[in-house]
């Protein structure tokens, strides 16, 4: 009958615990072999009882002096009890017995960097990174790799990756960590490089052709990336992450067909997540079929029901469609999360606008101009606004306040002589007319679109003309 190996090693940890209990007691009849010390403070340390592991290893050093083993692991416990000059004295000790012992340069490397003096803790990688081969220079590298990462040395980070890698190609850690790295230090050309070199040697290496695709995306390469990631999921057909950057490769392309394409197989092979609804909801907007998109922007904005942006995006298919009242309730509830946001209460206005709410549109523009008082757009709306609406007793106050908001921008001496104009001001009107032209002839073109019966306006012709034939516009 086959016995148990769980049971039995419940069974075998419950004698030794019996065993160290007589020896903690002073009963000398009991006897643990090092490696039944060794277990026991592992049993400790899983259960996080520190002072436990800590007695366990001392006894057993007591009565194994020359194990390097306990002694090392009596360094571990004194780091994880933050008693860092404690635990470097230790490794001092199983030094001297066992000095090609890799943990002693990985322990001693996290007392340094506990006691901030990260350059012993780099010495003395690059010290064991001349001693050992192999796995265990793999792993001093990954360690090393983690101190400049701690201290923001990002550059090295991605040297030391790179280092793994050209000695172990397939190196599935450094290869998904070095994709992070190219991006976050903008070294796309020594990936590319890298990486091919990588897929020359291993063809079929699906990580290899991802993090490929991945560094041509970072040079906006976008065909080039589509064909790496076209033979990564060749390799792999459930490479998710491969899908999910083809469609945002086709995106910046402008083909929002594929990228729908490829969006979608990323909600069939994962969790639905909200960016993949919002991607996808953009290719329809952005190919004019609004209703499409509107039901991926909700399905985004039920999985996060917060995004106030969601409900912007639901509102402008609903303006696009000239359904203002229904783009309206959707900027309502996008507001009632982010009150100030000018994009927000912009289109708002330009709603309301179109439904002639003129006065709350008017509000709305007002809290553009707080949130930007440089910003062209919100003046230009609340200016319009008021002609269209003919509100214009405070109209030039407001052009004038624009026209010193946003650095002198001509654009609305324009606005100050369409708003004279519509007041029956002939003469100011046409005092700012002539400053408008002599500054910027070419946005005569505000004031026509603003009131194009202006062009049958005598004076208003003669002065265009009179700039045309000086060749100024």
């Amino acid at each position: 009958m086959k016995q148990n190996p769980s049971r039995n090693d419940k069974e075998e940890i419950r004698e030794l615990l019996r065993l160290f209990e007589n020896l903690k007691n002073g009963r000398s009849q009991s006897f643990l072999e090092e490696e039944s010390f060794e277990k026991l403070v592992d049993y400790f340390d899983d259960k996080e009882d520190y002072p436990q592991a800590l007695q366990a290893a001392e006894l057993g050093i007591e009565i194994y002096p020359y194990s390097s083993v306990l002694l090392v692991k009596k360094a571990d416990l004194l780091l994880a009890t933050r008693q860092y000059k404690a635990a470097l004295e230790t490794l001092d000790q199983a030094e001297l017995l066992d000095h090609n012992d890799i943990n002693l340069f990985i322990l001693r490397t996290d007392a340094y960097l506990a006691l901030d003096q990260q350059e012993k803790a780099v010495e003395l990688l690059e010290e064991g990174l001349l001693l050992f081969n192999g796995e265990e220079r793999l792993e001093l590298l990954f360690e090393l790799a983690d101190v400049y990462d701690d201290y923001e040395e990002f550059e090295k980070v991605f040297d030391c990756l790179k280092l793994i890698l050209e000695e172990e190609p397939t190196n599935e850690e450094a290869l998904y960590k070095i994709c992070f790295w190219t991006d976050f230090t903008g070294r796309n050309e020594e990936s590319i490089k890298l990486h091919l070199s990588i897929i020359n040697d291993n063809p079929y290496s699906e990580l290899a052709w991802f993090n490929l695709g991945a560094a041509y995306q970072g040079l906006k390469l976008y065909e080039k990336s589509i064909d790496a990631y076209m033979y990564c999921i060749a390799i792999d057909e459930k490479f998710d992450y491969a899908y999910r950057n083809i469609g945002d490769a086709y995106i910046r392309l402008r083909k929002y067909k594929d990228a729908i394409e490829m969006l979608e197989k990323v909600l069939e092979l994962s969790r639905p997540e909200e960016v993949i609804h919002e991607a996808i909801g953009y290719c329809y907007d952005r190919m004019g079929q609004y209703a499409q998109a509107r039901f991926h922007y909700r399905k985004a904005s039920h999985m996060n029901p917060e995004d106030s942006k969601l409900y912007y995006k639901i509102a402008c298919t609903y303006i696009n469609e000239s359904q203002y009242e229904s783009g309206i309730k959707q900027l309502q509830q996008a507001l009632r999360i982010h009150r100030t946001q000018p994009e927000y209460n912009l289109a708002m206005g330009m709603a309301l606008v179109e439904i002639g709410e003129y006065k709350t549109a008017i509000e709305h523009y007002a809290n553009v101009i707080k949130s930007r008082p440089k910003n062209v757009k919100g003046w230009s709306a609340i200016l319009e606004c008021m002609l269209k609406a003919d509100l214009l007793d405070n109209a030039d106050e407001y052009a004038l306040a624009a026209y010193e908001a946003t650095g002198s921008k001509p654009v609305f001496i324009f606005y100050r002589a369409a708003i004279f104009f519509a007041l029956g001001k002939t003469k100011q009107a046409m005092t700012q007319l002539e400053y408008a032209m002599a500054k910027a002839p070419k946005l005569i073109k505000k004031l026509i679109e603003l009131q194009p019966k202006l062009m049958q306006h005598p004076q208003v012709v003669d002065i265009i003309a009179r700039y045309k034939r000086s060749r100024f516009i």
